[in-house]
Protein backbone atom coordinates (compact mmCIF):
# COMPACT_ATOMS: atom_id res chain seq x y z
CA UNK A 1 0.00 0.00 0.00
CA UNK A 2 2.76 2.20 0.76
CA UNK A 3 4.31 1.85 -2.72
CA UNK A 4 0.74 2.70 -4.09
CA UNK A 5 0.62 6.17 -2.31
CA UNK A 6 3.97 7.08 -3.12
CA UNK A 7 2.99 6.08 -6.73
CA UNK A 8 0.62 8.70 -6.65
CA UNK A 9 2.61 11.22 -5.58
CA UNK A 10 4.57 11.20 -8.53
CA UNK A 11 1.68 10.83 -10.49
CA UNK A 12 0.38 14.21 -8.73
CA UNK A 13 3.87 16.10 -9.29
CA UNK A 14 4.18 15.14 -12.63
CA UNK A 15 0.25 16.27 -13.63
CA UNK A 16 0.71 19.49 -12.58
CA UNK A 17 4.25 20.01 -13.40
CA UNK A 18 2.62 18.79 -17.18
CA UNK A 19 -0.44 21.57 -17.08
CA UNK A 20 2.14 24.00 -16.29
CA UNK A 21 4.22 23.18 -19.64
CA UNK A 22 1.51 22.53 -21.28
CA UNK A 23 0.22 26.86 -20.73
CA UNK A 24 3.91 28.00 -20.89
CA UNK A 25 4.26 26.18 -24.35
CA UNK A 26 0.97 27.19 -25.88
CA UNK A 27 1.44 30.64 -24.79
CA UNK A 28 4.94 30.81 -26.30
CA UNK A 29 3.43 29.15 -29.58
CA UNK A 30 0.31 31.74 -29.47
CA UNK A 31 2.23 35.04 -28.05
CA UNK A 32 5.63 34.70 -29.35
CA UNK A 33 8.61 35.69 -26.41
CA UNK A 34 9.16 32.26 -24.77
CA UNK A 35 11.25 33.59 -22.52
CA UNK A 36 8.29 36.23 -21.17
CA UNK A 37 5.93 33.73 -20.99
CA UNK A 38 7.71 30.81 -19.46
CA UNK A 39 8.61 33.03 -16.79
CA UNK A 40 5.62 34.80 -15.88
CA UNK A 41 3.95 31.11 -16.05
CA UNK A 42 6.01 29.39 -13.74
CA UNK A 43 6.28 32.31 -11.73
CA UNK A 44 2.32 32.82 -11.54
CA UNK A 45 2.13 28.70 -11.31
CA UNK A 46 4.52 28.53 -8.09
CA UNK A 47 2.95 31.86 -6.36
CA UNK A 48 -0.24 29.80 -7.03
CA UNK A 49 1.29 26.72 -5.35
CA UNK A 50 1.60 28.66 -2.19
CA UNK A 51 -1.71 30.31 -1.74
CA UNK A 52 -2.96 26.45 -2.04
CA UNK A 53 -0.34 25.34 0.47
CA UNK A 54 -1.62 28.25 2.83
CA UNK A 55 -5.19 27.44 2.73
CA UNK A 56 -4.21 23.86 3.45
CA UNK A 57 -4.15 24.85 6.96
CA UNK A 58 -7.76 25.38 7.38
CA UNK A 59 -9.21 22.02 5.98
CA UNK A 60 -9.97 20.03 9.17
CA UNK A 61 -11.86 16.94 9.09
CA UNK A 62 -13.04 14.99 5.91
CA UNK A 63 -9.27 15.15 4.36
CA UNK A 64 -9.73 12.38 2.07
CA UNK A 65 -13.01 13.27 0.54
CA UNK A 66 -11.09 16.61 -0.03
CA UNK A 67 -8.22 14.91 -1.57
CA UNK A 68 -10.15 13.08 -3.72
CA UNK A 69 -12.58 16.48 -4.48
CA UNK A 70 -9.12 18.29 -5.67
CA UNK A 71 -8.09 15.82 -7.52
CA UNK A 72 -10.60 15.61 -9.36
CA UNK A 73 -10.67 19.53 -9.87
CA UNK A 74 -7.08 19.13 -10.97
CA UNK A 75 -8.53 16.67 -13.39
CA UNK A 76 -11.19 19.41 -14.79
CA UNK A 77 -9.23 22.05 -14.80
CA UNK A 78 -6.30 20.88 -16.25
CA UNK A 79 -7.24 18.63 -18.55
CA UNK A 80 -9.29 21.15 -20.23
CA UNK A 81 -6.69 23.84 -20.40
CA UNK A 82 -5.25 23.43 -23.00
CA UNK A 83 -8.63 23.42 -24.68
CA UNK A 84 -9.62 26.19 -23.41
CA UNK A 85 -6.71 28.40 -24.28
CA UNK A 86 -6.95 27.09 -27.79
CA UNK A 87 -10.43 28.50 -28.42
CA UNK A 88 -10.11 31.37 -25.97
CA UNK A 89 -7.09 32.72 -28.50
CA UNK A 90 -9.27 32.26 -31.77
CA UNK A 91 -12.82 33.61 -30.14
CA UNK A 92 -12.42 36.11 -28.18
CA UNK A 93 -9.91 39.05 -27.17
CA UNK A 94 -8.89 37.67 -23.51
CA UNK A 95 -6.52 35.32 -24.00
CA UNK A 96 -3.96 36.50 -21.29
CA UNK A 97 -6.84 37.14 -18.49
CA UNK A 98 -8.10 33.55 -19.26
CA UNK A 99 -4.34 31.80 -19.71
CA UNK A 100 -3.12 33.65 -16.15
CA UNK A 101 -6.36 32.30 -14.34
CA UNK A 102 -6.47 29.00 -15.39
CA UNK A 103 -2.43 28.54 -14.34
CA UNK A 104 -3.27 30.20 -11.00
CA UNK A 105 -6.14 27.98 -10.91
CA UNK A 106 -4.58 24.96 -11.47
CA UNK A 107 -1.12 26.08 -9.00
CA UNK A 108 -3.57 26.99 -6.36
CA UNK A 109 -5.32 23.12 -6.51
CA UNK A 110 -1.85 21.50 -7.06
CA UNK A 111 -0.64 23.33 -4.01
CA UNK A 112 -3.13 21.92 -1.85
CA UNK A 113 -2.69 18.20 -3.14
CA UNK A 114 0.68 17.15 -1.20
CA UNK A 115 0.09 18.98 2.00
CA UNK A 116 -3.06 17.29 2.16
CA UNK A 117 -1.84 14.01 1.01
CA UNK A 118 1.18 14.61 3.93
CA UNK A 119 -1.27 14.76 6.86
CA UNK A 120 -3.40 11.92 5.62
CA UNK A 121 -0.52 9.61 5.52
CA UNK A 122 0.84 11.21 9.02
CA UNK A 123 -0.46 8.21 10.92
CA UNK A 124 1.42 5.46 9.10
CA UNK A 125 4.88 6.94 8.85
CA UNK A 126 6.90 9.30 11.12
CA UNK A 127 7.40 12.58 10.08
CA UNK A 128 10.85 12.27 8.70
CA UNK A 129 10.45 9.33 6.64
CA UNK A 130 7.52 11.26 5.16
CA UNK A 131 8.65 14.02 4.63
CA UNK A 132 11.60 12.48 2.77
CA UNK A 133 9.61 10.05 1.14
CA UNK A 134 7.32 12.49 -0.37
CA UNK A 135 9.19 15.44 -1.39
CA UNK A 136 11.25 12.08 -3.37
CA UNK A 137 8.62 10.72 -5.30
CA UNK A 138 7.47 14.31 -6.10
CA UNK A 139 10.40 15.38 -7.78
CA UNK A 140 11.11 12.22 -9.50
CA UNK A 141 7.74 12.32 -10.83
CA UNK A 142 8.53 16.16 -11.89
CA UNK A 143 11.37 15.21 -13.81
CA UNK A 144 9.41 12.19 -15.39
CA UNK A 145 7.31 14.86 -16.75
CA UNK A 146 9.77 16.96 -17.62
CA UNK A 147 11.30 14.28 -20.00
CA UNK A 148 8.36 12.66 -21.24
CA UNK A 149 6.82 16.55 -22.30
CA UNK A 150 9.03 17.15 -25.48
CA UNK A 151 10.41 13.88 -26.08
CA UNK A 152 6.85 12.19 -26.39
CA UNK A 153 3.81 14.16 -25.17
CA UNK A 154 3.75 17.22 -27.89
CA UNK A 155 4.93 15.16 -31.14
CA UNK A 156 2.82 12.29 -30.70
CA UNK A 157 -0.28 13.72 -28.33
CA UNK A 158 -0.28 17.45 -29.21
CA UNK A 159 -1.14 20.04 -26.51
CA UNK A 160 -4.63 19.40 -26.03
CA UNK A 161 -4.64 15.62 -25.93
CA UNK A 162 -1.21 15.89 -23.37
CA UNK A 163 -3.32 17.89 -20.99
CA UNK A 164 -6.51 15.55 -21.31
CA UNK A 165 -4.51 12.57 -20.67
CA UNK A 166 -3.11 13.96 -17.31
CA UNK A 167 -6.63 14.89 -16.30
CA UNK A 168 -7.73 11.34 -16.66
CA UNK A 169 -4.81 10.41 -14.62
CA UNK A 170 -5.35 13.00 -11.66
CA UNK A 171 -9.00 11.10 -12.08
CA UNK A 172 -7.26 7.62 -11.94
CA UNK A 173 -5.57 8.95 -8.67
CA UNK A 174 -8.92 10.39 -7.12
CA UNK A 175 -10.66 6.97 -7.95
CA UNK A 176 -6.93 5.30 -6.38
CA UNK A 177 -7.75 6.89 -3.49
CA UNK A 178 -11.51 6.09 -2.99
CA UNK A 179 -9.64 2.63 -2.13
CA UNK A 180 -6.18 3.34 -0.79
CA UNK A 181 -8.43 5.21 1.98
CA UNK A 182 -11.10 3.33 2.08
CA UNK A 183 -11.46 2.93 5.94
CA UNK A 184 -11.09 6.91 6.17
CA UNK A 185 -14.25 7.50 3.98
CA UNK A 186 -17.55 8.10 5.27
CA UNK A 187 -20.18 8.06 1.90
CA UNK A 188 -18.01 6.43 -1.10
CA UNK A 189 -20.09 6.26 -3.71
CA UNK A 190 -20.80 9.74 -4.51
CA UNK A 191 -17.22 10.48 -4.87
CA UNK A 192 -16.62 7.34 -6.97
CA UNK A 193 -19.99 8.39 -9.39
CA UNK A 194 -18.20 11.75 -9.54
CA UNK A 195 -15.00 10.24 -10.48
CA UNK A 196 -16.67 8.25 -13.43
CA UNK A 197 -18.44 11.56 -14.38
CA UNK A 198 -14.95 13.80 -14.43
CA UNK A 199 -13.47 10.33 -16.34
CA UNK A 200 -16.27 9.82 -19.02
CA UNK A 201 -15.58 14.10 -19.78
CA UNK A 202 -12.04 13.94 -20.00
CA UNK A 203 -12.51 10.84 -22.28
CA UNK A 204 -15.26 12.16 -24.28
CA UNK A 205 -12.57 15.33 -24.88
CA UNK A 206 -9.70 13.03 -26.07
CA UNK A 207 -12.02 11.40 -28.76
CA UNK A 208 -12.96 14.88 -29.71
CA UNK A 209 -9.58 16.50 -29.44
CA UNK A 210 -9.44 16.96 -32.88
CA UNK A 211 -12.98 18.88 -33.31
CA UNK A 212 -11.37 20.85 -30.62
CA UNK A 213 -8.17 22.12 -32.54
CA UNK A 214 -10.18 22.22 -35.83
CA UNK A 215 -12.88 24.88 -34.78
CA UNK A 216 -9.85 26.88 -33.03
CA UNK A 217 -8.23 26.96 -36.25
CA UNK A 218 -10.99 27.64 -38.54
CA UNK A 219 -11.91 30.55 -36.25
CA UNK A 220 -8.43 31.69 -36.11
CA UNK A 221 -7.31 31.04 -40.38
CA UNK A 222 -9.04 32.82 -42.64
CA UNK A 223 -8.98 29.76 -44.99
CA UNK A 224 -9.57 25.96 -44.85
CA UNK A 225 -6.77 24.29 -42.15
CA UNK A 226 -5.98 21.36 -44.80
CA UNK A 227 -3.10 20.13 -42.15
CA UNK A 228 -1.98 21.06 -38.26
CA UNK A 229 0.61 19.79 -36.38
CA UNK A 230 2.45 20.32 -32.80
CA UNK A 231 5.75 19.22 -32.53
CA UNK A 232 8.56 19.57 -30.15
CA UNK A 233 9.33 23.17 -31.66
CA UNK A 234 6.31 24.79 -33.45
CA UNK A 235 3.14 24.78 -34.34
CA UNK A 236 2.57 23.99 -37.96
CA UNK A 237 -0.58 24.31 -39.88
CA UNK A 238 -1.02 24.56 -43.64
CA UNK A 239 -4.47 26.52 -45.13
CA UNK A 240 -5.65 26.63 -48.80
CA UNK A 241 -7.98 28.58 -50.07
CA UNK A 242 -8.62 27.75 -54.12
CA UNK A 243 -5.08 27.50 -55.03
CA UNK A 244 -3.56 29.20 -53.05
CA UNK A 245 -1.67 27.30 -50.15
CA UNK A 246 -0.29 29.09 -47.14
CA UNK A 247 2.02 27.82 -44.18
CA UNK A 248 1.78 29.18 -40.61
CA UNK A 249 4.47 28.18 -38.17
CA UNK A 250 3.18 29.32 -34.58
CA UNK A 251 0.60 31.44 -35.87
CA UNK A 252 2.86 33.48 -38.09
CA UNK A 253 2.71 33.50 -42.28
CA UNK A 254 5.73 31.95 -43.49
CA UNK A 255 4.88 32.32 -47.29
CA UNK A 256 2.19 32.12 -49.80
CA UNK A 257 2.06 29.62 -52.76
CA UNK A 258 0.79 32.56 -54.82
CA UNK A 259 3.67 34.68 -54.62
CA UNK A 260 6.03 33.08 -52.26
CA UNK A 261 8.23 32.65 -56.09
CA UNK A 262 9.02 36.52 -55.10
CA UNK A 263 10.36 35.83 -51.80
CA UNK A 264 12.47 33.24 -52.62
CA UNK A 265 13.93 34.28 -56.01
CA UNK A 266 14.79 37.94 -54.06
CA UNK A 267 16.38 35.50 -51.60
CA UNK A 268 19.01 33.30 -53.43
CA UNK A 269 19.40 34.84 -56.68
CA UNK A 270 21.27 38.09 -56.23
CA UNK A 271 23.70 36.41 -54.46
CA UNK A 272 24.58 33.09 -55.69
CA UNK A 273 24.37 34.32 -59.36
CA UNK A 274 27.76 36.63 -57.95
CA UNK A 275 29.25 34.17 -57.14
CA UNK A 276 31.59 32.71 -59.53
CA UNK A 277 31.92 28.34 -59.93
CA UNK A 278 29.52 28.13 -56.69
CA UNK A 279 29.81 24.78 -55.91
CA UNK A 280 28.98 23.83 -52.24
CA UNK A 281 25.63 25.90 -50.95
CA UNK A 282 24.61 25.92 -47.17
CA UNK A 283 21.19 26.37 -46.20
CA UNK A 284 20.35 27.12 -42.37
CA UNK A 285 16.18 27.04 -41.88
CA UNK A 286 14.46 26.70 -44.83
CA UNK A 287 13.07 23.10 -44.30
CA UNK A 288 9.90 24.06 -46.87
CA UNK A 289 12.77 23.67 -49.65
CA UNK A 290 10.93 26.55 -51.58
CA UNK A 291 15.34 28.29 -51.31
CA UNK A 292 16.64 25.03 -52.47
CA UNK A 293 14.43 24.68 -55.31
CA UNK A 294 16.35 28.06 -56.15
CA UNK A 295 19.34 26.80 -55.37
CA UNK A 296 18.97 23.70 -57.72
CA UNK A 297 18.61 25.92 -61.19
CA UNK A 298 22.24 26.11 -60.83
CA UNK A 299 23.80 23.24 -62.51
CA UNK A 300 27.45 23.75 -61.20
CA UNK A 301 26.26 23.37 -57.44
CA UNK A 302 27.55 19.82 -56.72
CA UNK A 303 26.25 19.98 -52.68
CA UNK A 304 23.62 22.00 -50.95
CA UNK A 305 23.26 20.93 -46.96
CA UNK A 306 19.74 22.35 -45.27
CA UNK A 307 20.46 22.41 -41.50
CA UNK A 308 16.53 22.86 -39.94
CA UNK A 309 15.76 21.89 -36.96
CA UNK A 310 12.57 20.62 -36.57
CA UNK A 311 12.48 16.78 -38.67
CA UNK A 312 8.72 17.30 -39.07
CA UNK A 313 9.45 20.50 -41.16
CA UNK A 314 11.53 18.46 -43.84
CA UNK A 315 9.56 15.45 -44.04
CA UNK A 316 6.12 17.03 -44.47
CA UNK A 317 7.74 19.11 -47.19
CA UNK A 318 9.61 16.14 -48.67
CA UNK A 319 6.64 13.61 -48.50
CA UNK A 320 3.18 15.70 -48.92
CA UNK A 321 2.30 15.91 -52.60
CA UNK A 322 0.95 19.73 -52.79
CA UNK A 323 4.18 20.62 -51.22
CA UNK A 324 6.54 18.63 -52.85
CA UNK A 325 4.56 20.19 -56.31
CA UNK A 326 5.12 23.93 -55.03
CA UNK A 327 9.28 22.99 -54.18
CA UNK A 328 9.41 20.41 -56.98
CA UNK A 329 11.08 17.97 -54.87
CA UNK A 330 13.76 19.85 -54.08
CA UNK A 331 14.35 17.76 -51.10
CA UNK A 332 14.17 14.73 -52.66
CA UNK A 333 17.50 15.65 -54.85
CA UNK A 334 20.17 13.36 -54.72
CA UNK A 335 22.42 16.94 -54.33
CA UNK A 336 20.45 17.61 -51.32
CA UNK A 337 21.57 16.38 -47.81
CA UNK A 338 19.11 17.46 -44.76
CA UNK A 339 20.57 17.88 -41.76
CA UNK A 340 17.80 17.98 -38.64
CA UNK A 341 19.64 19.77 -36.21
CA UNK A 342 20.36 23.23 -34.01
CA UNK A 343 22.14 25.45 -36.64
CA UNK A 344 24.07 26.57 -33.92
CA UNK A 345 25.66 23.95 -32.55
CA UNK A 346 26.05 22.25 -36.20
CA UNK A 347 28.14 25.66 -37.06
CA UNK A 348 30.06 25.07 -34.02
CA UNK A 349 30.79 21.46 -34.63
CA UNK A 350 31.65 21.37 -38.24
CA UNK A 351 34.49 22.71 -40.09
CA UNK A 352 33.38 22.92 -43.70
CA UNK A 353 33.70 25.74 -46.16
CA UNK A 354 30.72 26.86 -48.38
CA UNK A 355 30.46 29.25 -51.51
CA UNK A 356 27.21 30.67 -50.60
CA UNK A 357 25.03 30.17 -47.53
CA UNK A 358 21.31 31.00 -47.07
CA UNK A 359 19.68 31.92 -43.85
CA UNK A 360 16.53 31.81 -43.85
CA UNK A 361 15.05 31.18 -40.13
CA UNK A 362 11.33 32.67 -38.77
CA UNK A 363 11.18 36.32 -37.77
CA UNK A 364 13.15 36.77 -34.52
CA UNK A 365 9.93 36.76 -32.68
CA UNK A 366 11.52 35.11 -29.20
CA UNK A 367 14.70 35.01 -27.90
CA UNK A 368 15.30 31.34 -29.08
CA UNK A 369 15.37 32.80 -32.72
CA UNK A 370 16.80 35.74 -31.77
CA UNK A 371 20.14 33.75 -31.18
CA UNK A 372 20.23 33.32 -34.28
CA UNK A 373 20.52 36.69 -35.43
CA UNK A 374 23.33 37.54 -33.46
CA UNK A 375 26.84 38.38 -33.29
CA UNK A 376 27.91 35.41 -32.37
CA UNK A 377 25.71 33.46 -35.10
CA UNK A 378 26.68 35.46 -37.69
CA UNK A 379 30.88 35.43 -36.82
CA UNK A 380 30.76 32.10 -36.60
CA UNK A 381 28.75 31.82 -40.13
CA UNK A 382 31.62 34.23 -41.58
CA UNK A 383 34.09 31.01 -40.57
CA UNK A 384 32.10 29.27 -43.02
CA UNK A 385 32.34 31.00 -45.96
CA UNK A 386 34.66 30.65 -48.50
CA UNK A 387 37.10 33.31 -49.75
CA UNK A 388 34.78 34.68 -52.70
CA UNK A 389 31.48 33.23 -50.63
CA UNK A 390 28.66 35.46 -49.38
CA UNK A 391 25.72 34.76 -46.92
CA UNK A 392 21.94 36.14 -47.33
CA UNK A 393 19.89 36.74 -44.17
CA UNK A 394 16.18 37.05 -44.40
CA UNK A 395 15.93 40.11 -42.03
CA UNK A 396 12.01 40.84 -41.91
CA UNK A 397 10.72 44.41 -43.39
CA UNK A 398 12.47 47.26 -43.60
CA UNK A 399 8.78 49.39 -44.33
CA UNK A 400 7.00 47.77 -40.50
CA UNK A 401 9.88 46.83 -38.62
CA UNK A 402 12.27 49.38 -39.69
CA UNK A 403 14.88 49.30 -36.68
CA UNK A 404 14.25 45.53 -36.49
CA UNK A 405 15.52 45.28 -39.84
CA UNK A 406 18.78 47.88 -39.67
CA UNK A 407 18.83 45.83 -35.98
CA UNK A 408 20.29 42.92 -38.25
CA UNK A 409 22.89 45.04 -40.62
CA UNK A 410 24.38 46.79 -38.07
CA UNK A 411 24.67 42.91 -36.17
CA UNK A 412 26.21 41.51 -39.49
CA UNK A 413 28.47 44.67 -39.68
CA UNK A 414 29.73 44.13 -35.91
CA UNK A 415 30.33 40.40 -36.44
CA UNK A 416 33.02 41.71 -39.53
CA UNK A 417 31.07 41.42 -42.55
CA UNK A 418 30.70 43.60 -45.14
CA UNK A 419 26.69 44.39 -46.24
CA UNK A 420 24.75 44.98 -48.75
CA UNK A 421 20.80 45.40 -47.98
CA UNK A 422 17.97 44.87 -50.50
CA UNK A 423 14.32 44.77 -50.41
CA UNK A 424 11.56 43.47 -52.63
CA UNK A 425 8.00 43.69 -52.51
CA UNK A 426 5.87 40.51 -51.93
CA UNK A 427 2.12 40.71 -51.80
CA UNK A 428 1.14 38.54 -49.06
CA UNK A 429 3.88 40.73 -46.96
CA UNK A 430 4.51 43.92 -47.79
CA UNK A 431 8.00 45.18 -47.99
CA UNK A 432 10.30 42.83 -47.32
CA UNK A 433 14.25 43.33 -46.52
CA UNK A 434 17.28 40.86 -46.98
CA UNK A 435 20.96 41.67 -46.43
CA UNK A 436 23.92 40.45 -48.31
CA UNK A 437 27.04 39.45 -46.33
CA UNK A 438 30.32 38.34 -47.27
CA UNK A 439 34.39 39.32 -46.53
CA UNK A 440 34.99 40.56 -50.13
CA UNK A 441 33.40 42.77 -52.62
CA UNK A 442 29.72 42.40 -54.48
CA UNK A 443 28.81 43.34 -57.32
CA UNK A 444 25.17 42.23 -58.86
CA UNK A 445 25.31 39.37 -60.87
CA UNK A 446 25.45 39.95 -64.82
CA UNK A 447 23.40 37.05 -65.77
CA UNK A 448 20.49 35.41 -63.89
CA UNK A 449 18.98 31.38 -64.42
CA UNK A 450 16.18 31.39 -67.02
CA UNK A 451 12.84 31.07 -66.54
CA UNK A 452 12.76 32.90 -63.46
CA UNK A 453 9.25 34.41 -63.15
CA UNK A 454 10.04 37.95 -61.12
CA UNK A 455 13.70 38.56 -60.99
CA UNK A 456 15.74 39.71 -63.97
CA UNK A 457 19.11 40.93 -64.37
CA UNK A 458 18.36 44.44 -65.27
CA UNK A 459 16.19 44.65 -62.13
CA UNK A 460 18.85 43.21 -59.43
CA UNK A 461 20.81 46.57 -58.49
CA UNK A 462 17.31 48.21 -57.65
CA UNK A 463 16.35 45.89 -55.22
CA UNK A 464 19.59 47.33 -53.14
CA UNK A 465 17.49 51.10 -53.55
CA UNK A 466 15.57 51.97 -50.30
CA UNK A 467 13.00 55.22 -50.59
CA UNK A 468 13.37 57.81 -47.45
CA UNK A 469 10.89 56.16 -45.50
CA UNK A 470 13.04 52.59 -45.25
CA UNK A 471 16.81 54.19 -44.92
CA UNK A 472 18.63 53.51 -42.02
CA UNK A 473 17.91 54.58 -38.55
CA UNK A 474 20.10 54.36 -35.41
CA UNK A 475 20.45 51.41 -33.49
CA UNK A 476 22.17 48.76 -31.57
CA UNK A 477 23.67 45.39 -32.91
CA UNK A 478 22.18 42.23 -31.34
CA UNK A 479 24.28 40.28 -28.82
CA UNK A 480 23.87 37.10 -27.19
CA UNK A 481 23.56 38.69 -23.68
CA UNK A 482 21.39 41.55 -25.04
CA UNK A 483 19.17 40.78 -27.53
CA UNK A 484 17.47 43.98 -28.70
CA UNK A 485 16.43 42.88 -31.93
CA UNK A 486 13.79 41.05 -30.52
CA UNK A 487 12.28 43.88 -28.25
CA UNK A 488 12.84 45.95 -31.36
CA UNK A 489 10.69 43.57 -33.50
CA UNK A 490 7.93 43.01 -30.70
CA UNK A 491 7.27 46.84 -30.35
CA UNK A 492 7.42 47.42 -34.12
CA UNK A 493 5.08 44.32 -34.88
CA UNK A 494 3.05 44.87 -31.88
CA UNK A 495 2.28 48.93 -33.01
CA UNK A 496 0.77 47.40 -35.87
CA UNK A 497 -1.05 44.76 -34.41
CA UNK A 498 -2.61 47.32 -32.34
Amino acid sequence: MTAALFVSVSLIAACGLIYELIAATLASYLLGDSVLQFSTVIGSYLFAMGIGSYLSRFFGRGLVARFVSIELLVGLVGGFSSSALFLAFAYTQGFRLILYALVVAVGVLVGLEIPLLMRILRSRLQFRELVAQVLTFDYLGALGASLLFPIVLVPKLGLVRAALLFGILNAVVALWSTFLFRDQLGAVAPLRAATVLVLAALGAGMVGAERITSAADSNLYADDVIFSRNTRYQRIVLTRWRDDLRLFLNAHLQFSSRDEYRYHEALVHPGLAAVPGARRVLVLGGGDGLAVREILKYPGVESVILVDLDPEMTKLFSEHPMLTAINQGSLGSARVHIINEDAFPWLEANAEVFDFAVVDFPDPTNYSLGKLYTTAFYRLLAKHLSRQGTAVVQSTSPMFARRSYWCIVETLKQAGLQTWPYHVYVPSFGEWGFVLAGLGPYEPPARLPEGLKFLFAQNVPQLFQFPNDMLPVEVGPNRLNDQVLVRYYEREWGEIAR
